[in-house]
């Protein structure tokens, strides 16, 4: 296994190592004794403070901190004026309560009352509808009956119109039809 030189055009950095041993992670380039996240503080502190200087920045923050400061007065004299109402109404309807406490013994004497002559009501209309129920249930049998003996005599009629006509069928012929055919002929030339 052959060892390769590094290429003559491609730079070789050493890291040395501190006397205590090998480089700490935590070791990060400094400026003025100061690494990068000291730096943006200082930029920070610096713009915060031309801000104030220049830009009059200062006055204007404090005219919105008044004009919020400003908002939440008004909104707390809201919220007590909303409170002082809600326990005017709190104070108006305890009143209206025990008013009604002795109106509810009257309105549940009344209550009792209506239901019993409801059951009353109920009683009566359950008997009368009992027996109109019982009233319609006979007509309906009646009619019933009367539809079962129309059908009866129907199919009688029915039959014997049946048993008629295989009668004369039987005993009326060709024969026996021609004179009644021709006297019915004449019989209708009488007619005009």
């Amino acid at each position: 296994m052959a060892l390769h030189a590094p290429p003559a055009h491609e730079e070789v950095v050493a890291l040395t190592e501190a006397p205590g041993g090998a480089p700490h992670e935590g070791d990060h380039p400094t400026l003025l004794g100061l690494d990068a996240e000291g730096w943006v503080y200082v930029g920070i502190t610096i713009f915060l403070v031309l801000a104030f200087v220049y830009g009059k920045a200062h006055r204007v923050i404090a005219s919105k901190l008044d004009e919020r400061i400003a908002d939440t007065r008004k909104e707390l004299d809201r919220a007590y004026a909303i409170r002082q109402e809600a326990e005017a109404l709190l104070a108006e309807a305890k009143a209206r309560n025990a008013a009604s406490a002795g109106d509810a013994e009257a309105i549940v004497k009344h209550a009792e009352e209506e239901a019993a002559a409801l059951l009353a009501k109920a009683e009566a209309d359950a008997t009368e509808l009992m027996g109109r129920r019982a009233k319609m249930a006979e007509d309906k049998i009646a009619a019933a009956e009367r539809g079962a003996i129309a059908e009866v005599r129907a199919r009688a009629a029915d039959a014997a119109a049946r048993s008629a006509g295989a009668i004369i069928a039987d005993k009326h012929g060709v024969e026996a039809d021609k004179p009644l055919v021709d006297q019915t002929i004449a019989g209708m030339a009488r007619l005009n």
